[in-house]
C-alpha cells in the first residue's frame, strides 16, 4: 500500500509530534507503550511548555513545524495542535513524504481537505484522521443495540459545556478553533457513521463574546435530514451563558429507544427498560496508536478512512453556511 521504507523494516517508526497539550500526552505515552515506535522530537506553542514536555519524554525539541516535517529521521507526524493549522502543516508533512495522524478535523476548509486526501495518495502515504469516539464504549453500545429498536426516526445528540468563567483559549477563539460543528466534527461524525449520507442540513448559532477574537459562550443547534427519512438534532454549546453541562444521546425507532445520558444508557421498549453497559473512555489513544502501527506493519484496515471524516466534513460547512444565510443547505452529493 505504501512506499516500503527501512524504518519500517527495521521495526520501529520514528515519530515527531505537533503539540504540547493534553492529547500530545496521551500521543506520546502511548509511543512510549508500543515497541514498534520511537518518539524522536516535539514542536510546541511556547517554549517554556515544549521544554518541559521534551523533558519528561526525554526527546528533542525544535523551533517550528516546519523543521520537524523536513527532517529525515522521522517517518510519521502526529498532529495535535490548534485546528486553524492542522492543513498547512498536514500539506507539508505530506510533501516531504511522512505518513500522517491528525486529529480531526483535517482541515477548516473542504476544498483544502480534498487536495491533502488526493495528495496522500499520490505520495502513497498514511493519512489518518482521528476520530477517537468511534472506537468509545458509547458509540460501541450504539451499534450493538441498534437493530432492536426498529427503524430510527429521530436522534437528539447534545453537548453542553457549562464553564463560568470561560477560559480565554484557543477553543474560545472564532479563528483558531473554527466554526463549532467543525471544530468539533466528532458530534456529527457520531451520525454520518452510524446513519449515512445527509439529505439538507440547516443550522443557527449565536456568541456572546466581548472582543472580537474570543468569545465566552457559543450554542449551536444543527438540523439533519438523512436521505433515509431520518431527523437528527444536534446541540452544542460551551461556555458562561450555559448554566448546566449535558452529554446526551436519543435514538428513537420504531420499536423502542436508546437514551446514554453521561455514561449511562437503557434500551427502552414497550414492556421493559434494560441498562446497557457503556465501556469506558480510558485507553482510546493507546488504541489508535496501536491500530495505526497495525496498519502501517501488517497492513490491516483501519476503523476509519480520510474520506468518510471528509464527507462529515462537507456536512459541517453545509451546517456553517446554513447558520450564516439563514437557509437550508442541500448536499450536493446525494442529489442524483
Amino acid at each position: 500500500m505504501y512506499n516500503s521504507e527501512a524504518a519500517l523494516e527495521k521495526a520501529r517508526v520514528r515519530v515527531g509530534l505537533v503539540g504540547t497539550g493534553y492529547v500530545a500526552k496521551f500521543r506520546a505515552e502511548a509511543l512510549l507503550h508500543d515497541e514498534r515506535s520511537q518518539l524522536i522530537a516535539v514542536v510546541g506553542h511556547t517554549p517554556e511548555k515544549t521544554e518541559t514536555f521534551a523533558k519528561e519524554y526525554q526527546i528533542e525539541t525544535l523551533s517550528s513545524w516546519q523543521e520537524l516535517v523536513e527532517r529525515e529521521d522521522i517517518d510519521l507526524v502526529i498532529i495535535c495542535t490548534i485546528n486553524r493549522d492542522h492543513g498547512a502543516i498536514a500539506r507539508a508533512a505530506l510533501t516531504n513524504g511522512k505518513h500522517l495522524i491528525v486529529e480531526y478535523p483535517l482541515s477548516l476548509d473542504v476544498i483544502e481537505a480534498e487536495e491533502l486526501i488526493a495528495l496522500a495518495k499520490a505520495q502513497q502515504k498514511l493519512l489518518h484522521v482521528e476520530h477517537l469516539e468511534l472506537l468509545g464504549g458509547l458509540h460501541q453500545a450504539l451499534r450493538q443495540n441498534l437493530a432492536k429498536i426498529g427503524e430510527v426516526f429521530f436522534v437528539r445528540y447534545s453537548t453542553i459545556n457549562s464553564q463560568n468563567p470561560a477560559p480565554r483559549k484557543w477553543t474560545y477563539n472564532h479563528e483558531l478553533f473554527g466554526f463549532p460543528l467543525i471544530g468539533a466534527l466528532s458530534r456529527l461524525h457520531r451520525l454520518t457513521d452510524l446513519f449515512g449520507k445527509v439529505f439538507t442540513v440547516n443550522c443557527h448559532q449565536r456568541y456572546w463574546e466581548i472582543e472580537p477574537e474570543y468569545y465566552q459562550t457559543c450554542f449551536c443547534t444543527s438540523q439533519l435530514y438523512f436521505t433515509s427519512g431520518l431527523l437528527a438534532q444536534v446541540v452544542y454549546g460551551k461556555g458562561e451563558t450555559i448554566w448546566q453541562s449535558e452529554r446526551k444521546f436519543e435514538v428513537h425507532g420504531e420499536k423502542g429507544g436508546l437514551i446514554f445520558d453521561g455514561d449511562t444508557g437503557f434500551l427502552i421498549q414497550s414492556e421493559e427498560t434494560t441498562p446497557i453497559e457503556v465501556g469506558p473512555r480510558r485507553g482510546l489513544f493507546a488504541k489508535d496508536m496501536s491500530l495505526v502501527l497495525d496498519h502501517l506493519f501488517d497492513g490491516t484496515p483501519l476503523y476509519v478512512t480520510p474520506e468518510e471524516s471528509l464527507y462529515t466534513l462537507k456536512v459541517a460547512d453545509a451546517a456553517q453556511r446554513a447558520a450564516q444565510t439563514g437557509l437550508t443547505m442541500l448536499m450536493k452529493d446525494t442529489v442524483k
